[in-house]
């Protein structure tokens, strides 16, 4: 007689390991399930979330009713900085105001200059690609301490701009970062310079555009101008908005423009909300207080984008409206 060795079924084995074999089992059965996958896969993000942006949150609100240096403990006064701010603090509503003109002033200019381009750019050529990254490399470069140097250099009463100026027979060798009337404008400048990423949006918006459209305003009489005010313009709104918003917001946060460039002289004229803010934290070292600022800005920024959605219905189009 011989004997054949039988291989242990699947069974056999899970009877063999025991609960252990059933545990990892439903161990590997419930990672497998799609909530808890999801859950899994999102969870370094939510960590990031709360770690990086709730938490700082709640800290500085908290701050906010404080008298906190940084170094020492947080004494808490209730609303002294708020009322320190209202009525004490000239600084606060000065650069307040400079940054509502810089923003409100930049962000319209931005959006012409970078709707022009992008009506220039419409049309495909062998170097387009080219022309597209050349215009979109000031966004890259534009908020680096590099370019601010640069400019600021450009801005000189020895600089690129009078030498240009005088090749024209102007010759002047006016200090444009050191007169109130015209260092704000050098600073918005810079900001409409760096048009391309919404010039780039306003570029894809624009392809999409049914070119069928066109063709039966061409064939009922219609110019290229008012094919641009009947069709292209009312189908862009939506990209018009989208890049008000966003541009906007950036608007009110501009720092480096400042405080690389003129440091808010002469006499506070260019003095951004942000810089103030900064200033009053790390420099006077009244992070309370800075704190409190930044829930203002937020507040204003979260009333002026609530503003523009309002609106939104007035001049938006919407299909399926």
């Amino acid at each position: 007689m011989t004997s054949s060795a039988v291989a242990p079924s699947q069974k056999d084995l899970a009877n063999s390991s025991g609960v252990q074999f059933r545990a990892h089992g439903k161990f590997v059965s419930f990672l497998q399930r799609e909530k808890v996958a999801g859950v899994v896969c999102s969870a370094p993000f939510i960590f990031g979330f709360l770690m990086f942006l709730i938490v700082p949150l709640g800290l500085s609100l908290y701050y906010t009713f404080t008298n906190y240096n940084i170094i020492g403990d947080a004494q808490f006064i209730g609303l002294d900085n708020y009322k320190r701010m209202f009525t004490q603090d000239p600084l606060f509503w000065q650069s307040l105001g400079v940054t509502f003109f810089f923003a409100l002033i930049s962000t319209p200019l931005r959006l012409i200059f970078a709707l022009v381009v992008a009506l220039l750019l419409l049309r495909n050529s062998k170097i387009s690609g080219f022309y597209r990254a050349a215009f979109y490399l000031p966004s890259i470069l534009g908020g680096s301490v590099a370019v601010a140097i640069l400019w600021k250099q450009m801005f000189a009463a020895d600089g690129v701009i009078n030498r240009a100026l005088a090749i024209f027979g102007i010759h002047t060798h006016f200090a444009w970062l050191g007169s109130e009337k015209t260092a704000i404008w050098t600073l918005i400048i810079l900001a409409v310079w760096q048009f391309g990423s919404s010039m780039l949006i306003f570029l894809a918006s624009l392809k999409q555009i049914p070119s069928e459209l066109y063709e039966a305003a061409s064939v009922d009489g219609a110019n290229k101008w008012g094919q641009f005010w009947k069709i292209t313009l009312p189908l862009l709104t939506p990209t018009i908005f989208f890049n008000l918003v966003m541009q906007s917001i950036n608007g009110f946060l501009a720092f480096t423009q400042c405080y690389i460039i003129t440091q808010g002289k002469p006499r506070n004229t260019t003095l951004f909300y942000m810089v103030d803010m900064y200033d009053e934290s790390f420099t006077r070292y009244h992070a309370g207080y800075g704190a409190a600022m930044a829930w203002v800005m937020l507040i204003l920024i979260g009333i002026y984008t609530g503003f523009l959605f309002l609106s939104k219905r007035f001049w938006v189009y919407d299909e399926e409206a």
